[in-house]
């Protein structure tokens, strides 16, 4: 299932079933439709560079919302595990759990010296097509910002409501 590359814009997602909170099973695929995707890949609850990461996307969850799309983090950790951490710093989206790597592998994304789960931020559109990819270990920010700037080029504003 491991890919040769990290999955480019351009490709579709592919279709991978996560335990989301509760341990309920989660397609990712069934997430899209009506919004676009942040799908971001971390390494591990609690550690530094990743509360930084994830925090950064809470603190910009109403900017994402408000142009149209949905935040998902998704790393190896349990279920438990993220509901903890989830709760511990007030984050508005779903944690996914990938206990097996199945969907890191799926997504082609690799580990830092062989060690350190990777850290790649996808933008998905509507359609399930990657429109960004952005692969930084330590340059944690970027992935929130960049995310933020191709989510609004894409013109993913919410169509106002039918009256």
């Amino acid at each position: 299932m491991a890919r040769a590359k990290t999955l480019q814009e351009g490709e579709a997602i592919p279709d991978v079933t996560l335990l989301g909170p509760g341990e309920k099973p989660v397609r990712l695929k069934d997430l899209l439709g009506d919004k676009v995707l942040v799908v971001y890949f971390y390494p591990r609850d609690d550690s530094p560079g990743c509360t930084v990461q994830s925090c950064s996307f809470r603190d910009q969850y109403e900017d994402f919302a408000a142009a149209g799309a949905e935040v998902v983090g998704i790393s190896s950790d349990s279920v438990a595990s993220h509901e903890g951490f989830a709760t511990k710093y007030r984050l508005p989206f779903k944690l996914l759990s990938d206990p097996d790597g199945q969907a890191r592998a799926a997504f082609g994304i690799r580990s830092t010296l062989g060690l350190i789960p990777g850290r790649v931020t996808f933008i998905v559109d509507r359609s399930g097509i990657v429109r960004h990819a952005f692969d930084s270990q330590i340059r944690v920010g970027e992935h929130v910002r960049k995310a933020l700037e191709v989510v609004r080029s894409l013109g993913a504003a919410k169509a106002p409501a039918a009256r």
